[in-house]
């Protein structure tokens, strides 16, 4: 399948020196076979077709059969069949052979991992939340139990890269899902993988070996994962030899880079993150575009850069991230401009407006909303900030989880990518008003470029699709660009962090160095 080198080069170039680095000696190295890890909240969702993502994503991993697996190298991030495959092979555009590793076998007495297992998955996904990744799927056919064809009904190259590779490439038991009713939260109906899974909400996800796996055993017997919400007490229980790995803050990385001690690394998965400021669209007092043009005008994003990000991160011009095709070298339709945002205020025949700004309760998205705080006081906009844990954050602007989604107004949102900019734009079309478009609009424009993007195959073309995507999202005047955060991970010299483009550990791939 084509890799998208070129562009992932360049990619990989802007954090190849920070993942080269050694740092600060942080407490005792990987106990034994037990890895400490942490989680920045609860797991809410297991299920592919209706989790959040991330944390979630990397409990799949260790736990659910995937057909393919990234591989990072000196050209980029590409793809190999996994452990769960003896073949994997792209035969023509349309058309993906694979045929399972022999005596694979489901927890609880659900027999073997059948290709049967696969279709159900793949085509379930096709109704689900997630329904964006398997746009490009019509249908699986089953050759006989272990063997079978994932069909597509348009060329889409990125298809094992995108789709399979990541979470959403479960693969589940129909029989066990059919017994729970066809839909799971905390709890997996079955398993297939080295590690099984122990929750104990508000503290902590526990991995102990699976009794039922026949295949490699990973490096660690057991993976403790306390949930630590905040990212300063993480980067102390690192400190204190208490964690053996863990995400760190823009402040910290920059403290590290400056100081390189022995006896730690740092590891950077990718900076396939964007993060912007929101707008509901559909909210009275943000209905009207010419208030929302003045928000954008008003923010400046240099000084969160500085003052919430100690420079460590680059700045955003969109969603498609650094080193992809459509990513973009500046904003068309705003720039920092307190005086434009003041004359559009006056325009806009509003004064004294009262607004809720909601971000994750992190240091640097407080410090990101506090700066917003203070530059939209000078338009005359009064903001309240209201910090939110990741649950509830989560779910304030999805319809199916309550009536926060009719309150919102403005808020600080990241999401996490993978290396290809179909799967930025899907969370922007039309029938995703509810679930993760929480601004809220539509553009017939835009719903057409994006199935265009999918089936075009010129990186040209495809460059210039999602550069005017983009323009259609800046122009609602609902977005101002942020910064596309890099993923790094503070871990010791004992332990060989592996992680996705897009920033989720898979654990039963570390390695003992």
């Amino acid at each position: 399948m084509p890799r998208l080198t070129t562009t992932r080069r360049g990619f990989l170039a802007s954090t190849a020196a920070i993942g080269a680095l050694t740092f600060l000696p942080a407490g005792a190295a990987a106990q034994g076979r037990t890895l400490r890890l942490r989680l920045d909240g609860d797991i809410d969702v297991l299920d592919p077709g209706y989790m959040t993502g991330g944390i979630e994503i990397e409990a799949q991993k260790q736990c659910l059969p995937f057909l393919a697996q990234y591989t990072r190298g000196d050209d980029g991030f590409g793809w190999e069949p996994s452990y769960f495959v003896e073949k994997l092979e792209q035969r023509d555009p349309t058309h993906i052979d694979f045929t399972l590793t022999e005596g694979l076998t489901w927890s609880g007495g659900h027999g073997p991992v059948t290709a049967s297992d696969v279709k159900y998955s793949y085509e379930r996904m096709k109704t689900s939340d997630w329904s964006g990744y398997f746009e490009a799927l019509d249908r699986v056919d089953v050759t006989d139990e272990r063997s079978g064809t994932i069909v597509l009904n348009k060329p889409f190259s990125p298809f094992i890269m995108i789709t399979l590779c990541h979470g959403p490439g479960a693969v589940l038991s129909e029989a066990a899902m059919k017994e729970v009713g066809e839909r799971f939260t905390t709890r997996f109906p079955a398993i297939c993988g080295p590690y099984q899974l122990e929750l104990t909400p508000g503290q902590r996800a526990l991995y102990t070996p699976n009794p039922e796996w026949t295949g490699p055993k990973p490096a660690f017997e057991r993976v403790e994962c306390p949930v630590i919400t905040q990212v300063k007490a993480a980067e102390l229980a690192f400190e204190a030899g208490e964690l053996d790995c863990t995400e760190v803050g823009a402040d910290t990385l920059a403290r590290y880079t400056a100081n390189m001690p022995e006896g730690t690394a740092i590891t950077v998965g990718g900076e396939l993150q964007y993060m912007w400021l929101g707008m509901n669209t559909e909210h009275p007092k943000l209905s009207d575009p010419t208030v929302r043009r003045a928000i954008q005008h008003a923010v400046d994003v240099e000084s969160i850069l500085q003052g919430a990000y100690s420079g460590t991160t680059a700045r955003s011009n969109g969603i498609i991230c650094p080193g992809l095709i459509g990513q973009r070298d500046s904003t068309k339709y705003y720039s920092y401009d307190p005086q434009k945002a003041r004359e559009l205020m006056a325009e806009a025949g509003i004064s004294g407006l009262d607004l809720t700004l909601r971000t994750l309760n992190t240091q640097e998205r407080m410090l990101a909303a506090q700066i917003i705080q203070a530059n939209l006081a000078g338009i005359g906009i009064n903001v309240k900030v209201l910090p939110l844990d990741s649950g509830p954050f989560w779910e304030m602007g999805q319809e199916s989880k309550g009536d926060t989604w009719k309150d919102l107004e403005l808020w600080l949102m990241r999401f996490g990518t993978t290396p290809d900019p179909y799967e930025a734009t899907q969370w922007f079309t039309s029938d995703q008003v509810g679930i993760w478009n929480w601004e809220r609009w539509t553009s017939e424009e835009y719903d057409r470029l994006y199935e265009e993007g999918i089936a075009e195959t010129d990186p040209q073309k495809r460059h210039d699709i999602y550069v005017r995507m983009q323009e259609i999202m800046e122009e609602t005047g609902a977005y101002v660009w942020i910064n596309h955060e890099p993923e790094a991970f503070v871990h010791t010299t004992a332990v060989k962090v592996n992680a996705a483009p897009s920033g989720e550990l898979n654990y039963r791939r570390f390695e003992q160095a």
